[in-house]
């Protein structure tokens, strides 16, 4: 058995078990295609949240996105699989809305505040940092992940203290950087969890109750902060309606959608690879539609993280 899940802003906070594909199974032009559409998808969706928050709230605008994603979500599992898919006992339904609450609220929606004022690219390449705080995580609770991990966790948090010089050098808000840290170690927690604890066996029926638990979670936020004062609804831009539409179409349903197909249909080595490619395209997108600069901090810092999350990846893939 094999265990994956997606980082911060991969679209939809889901921890799939799944049997791995035969081995030497060739792979078909439809599963590249599928991982085409997670790599380019999910790592647009950091310029999809930049966009988002330059006139929404961010968690008000996030609360919104992963509940009508969730709704919509539990809509097509109904149709699809039944309503027997989505039945679940009490303490399935409490774990993915405790899941749904680290990923989506403490995960995503710090995220969300983060990037309205610090550049997509580079929270994308922060959040790259999760899979190093699982493997911390993991060695926390027994387990031992092999040598090549802990190399790659040092890497990456080498890399991260790196990344953290925009914000030290003022030209990047330090607590916009250090939100996102805190992000990433929500998601890792969140992420570990689901895997220890009494989830939903259908991973769509489970990922549709954490969206509406963490889009419910986000709103209690939001109005907790008073976001909705002074927020006019027609004074949002159509760039920032349109952003919000991606992300909940495609973020949240369509590259969910072929990432859990992946599972099933691919050899999980190489559908982990998307965390240490989406950063990459997230950085590429925001320095091509937003202008966003690439200083050598983030060059250097970025780089590093990669680095750590392709060895560890890498190690996984062995064991």
């Amino acid at each position: 058995m094999a265990t994956n899940s997606s980082t911060p802003e991969a679209g939809t906070p889901v921890v799939a078990t799944v049997e791995a594909p035969p081995p030497g199974r060739r792979i078909s032009g439809a599963v590249w295609l599928a991982l085409a559409i997670v790599y380019v998808v999910w790592g647009s969706t950091y310029l999809g949240i930049r966009i988002v928050v330059e006139t929404m709230p961010p968690f008000l605008s996030a609360g919104a996105r992963f509940i009508v994603a969730g709704l919509i979500l539990t809509g097509l599992v109904a149709w699809r699989q039944g309503t027997s898919a989505l039945k679940v006992t009490p303490a399935q339904l409490a774990s993915a809305a405790l899941v749904g609450l680290l990923l989506l609220l403490g995960g995503n929606g710090l995220v969300v505040l983060a990037e309205t004022s610090v550049p997509s690219g580079l929270a994308a390449l922060l959040i790259a940092v999760v899979p190093a705080w699982v493997v911390v995580l993991r060695r926390a609770f027994g387990e031992r992940p092999g040598l090549g991990a802990y190399l790659g966790v040092l890497l990456g948090l080498a890399g991260l203290a790196v990344l953290t010089l925009p914000g030290l050098s003022g030209d990047v808000r330090l607590w916009g950087v250090l939100t996102v840290i805190v992000a990433t170690v929500m998601w890792s927690v969140g992420s570990f969890s689901s895997s220890k604890i009494p989830m939903p066996k259908n991973p769509f029926a489970a990922s549709a109750y954490e969206m509406v638990a963490g889009g419910i979670g986000c709103l209690l936020v939001g109005l907790g902060r008073g976001e909705q004062y002074g927020f006019v609804l027609g004074e949002v831009s159509g760039r920032s309606w349109t952003a919000l539409g991606y992300l909940v179409v495609f973020g949240s349903l369509v590259a969910f959608t072929a990432y859990a197909w992946l599972l099933h249909s691919a050899p999980l080595s190489l559908v982990a690879t998307y965390a240490y490619v989406n950063p990459v395209v997230a950085v590429l997108l925001g320095a091509l539609v937003l202008n966003e600069q690439l200083s050598w901090p983030i060059a250097v810092g970025g780089a590093v993280v990669v680095a750590g999350v392709f060895l560890i990846v890498s190690t996984e893939r062995r064991r």
